[in-house]
């Protein structure tokens, strides 16, 4: 199977592909899948959503890549997150981070995210070229989860470069490398908070590992990597190609203009419409599922295309059309089921903040470049920009 990821008209708008795709079945074999195994995909929304909740399609990647030989040397505590495991162990680690991601704990956050966009946004003047995302969606979340875990602002150059280098599709050399970077700077965090402890969610994690919470020191490493990385990635995403939709949709845009209190509302949409995460991560069967009226046999990838259910026409009609006013809560954006982004409250709040601030201060936002021009991120797991040029 050719990789999409290297046509610059896929990246540009996959939908027509995807369309494509589930108007031949919801669910198809595709040749060729994660491992060189034969693997399936899913395009519709109800199988999608089926598949995600169905704990037949485990994600525990240890027992799939047992005894299969591979070059890559991903660094246990990434290649093991909370997200490639199943329950117990992912009930466990879960319940010890859900509370740093409440919507009470969220709301305790917004006036430092509110603080740092509105000093990030200092950096544009009226009139001038602004890089959206290398201006505020790239450092807003990366600022709030690192303030959150308690990594020291010195550091979060670093962590930022090193979370972007493990989605460098096609570079598997490079994401290797990444992941004993994270890992390691991570084990030299942990080790240096232990002698002068803080009181941030690394810290309470840190006590739960001395604790009697049977964390293991490799899942206390892997957890906060995951936090670091899922914690903002998929943020910055989620703000570039909110404002991008907008743009491109001026009766849309002037509405949130006119009336900001509405934004909290369409979020769900704007998620929707253009998933931050396109694809859900590495899922396998562990016995015969039958899916979409497709027989799935046992120890089969599977690869559930978010991007593609949010775009079925058989829940959301329309679905290629931005609808303010639709009722999108019901959008797999953020996954389904027990791996569902556990940091969902707070990306939506980053978000609702980011855009009213834009559409606040400079109301007359616009993009700078035409919209074929606008360059995406080489990568299947996450849909963004690599930058958005604006001026106001």
């Amino acid at each position: 199977m050719t990789d999409p990821t290297q046509d610059p008209r896929f990246l540009r708008d996959p939908y027509p592909a995807y369309a494509a795709m589930r108007s031949t079945g919801p669910v198809q074999s595709v040749p060729v899948g994660s491992g060189g195994h034969p693997g399936y995909v899913v395009t519709g929304y109800a199988e999608a959503r089926s598949a995600l909740g169905d704990a037949r399609l485990s994600k525990d990647t240890a027992v799939f890549f047992a005894g299969k030989k591979s070059r890559r040397r991903l660094h246990p505590a990434v290649a093991h997150t909370m997200l490639a495991c199943v329950p117990p162990q992912h009930t466990r680690l879960r319940k010890l981070v859900t509370k740093a991601f409440t919507t009470g704990a969220v709301k305790e956050l917004r006036p430092f995210i509110a603080r740092v966009t509105d000093e990030l946004l200092d950096q544009w003047r009226a009139g001038e070229r602004f890089d959206f995302v290398a201006g505020l969606a790239v450092p807003l979340p990366v600022v709030v989860i690192c303030e959150l875990l308690g990594v020291p602002e010195a550091d979060r150059p670093h962590v930022q470069r090193w979370s972007a280098e493990l989605f460098a599709a096609g570079q598997p050399d490079v994401i290797d490398a990444a992941s004993h970077a994270m890992a390691d700077y991570m084990t030299g965090l942990i080790a240096a908070k232990r002698l002068a402890p803080g009181g941030s969610l690394l810290d309470r994690l840190i006590s739960a590992r001395d604790g009697d919470d049977h964390l293991s020191e490799e899942e206390l490493v892997s957890l906060a990597v995951l936090l670091l990385v899922a914690g903002h990635e998929t943020t910055t995403n989620f703000l570039g190609n909110a404002l991008l939709a907008l743009l491109q949709h001026p009766a849309e845009l002037s509405r949130l203009r006119d009336d900001p209190d509405d934004i909290p509302a369409l979020l769900d949409e704007l998620l929707r419409f253009d998933s931050p995460v396109s694809t859900a991560t590495f899922r396998f069967t562990t016995e015969a599922v039958t899916l979409g009226g497709t027989e799935i046999p046992a120890g089969a990838p599977v690869q559930v295309v978010l991007g593609a259910a949010n775009r079925d026409p058989a829940r959301f009609p329309s679905p290629d059309l931005l609808d303010l006013d639709r009722d999108a809560a019901a959008h797999l954006a953020f996954g389904h089921g027990i791996h569902r982004c556990v940091g969902a409250p707070l990306a939506k709040a980053e978000a609702e903040i980011a855009l009213r601030t834009v559409l606040t201060r400079f109301p007359a936002t616009r993009l700078a470049v035409p919209a074929d021009q606008l360059d995406w991120r080489r990568t299947r797991l996450v849909r963004g920009l690599v930058s958005l040029p604006v001026v106001a």
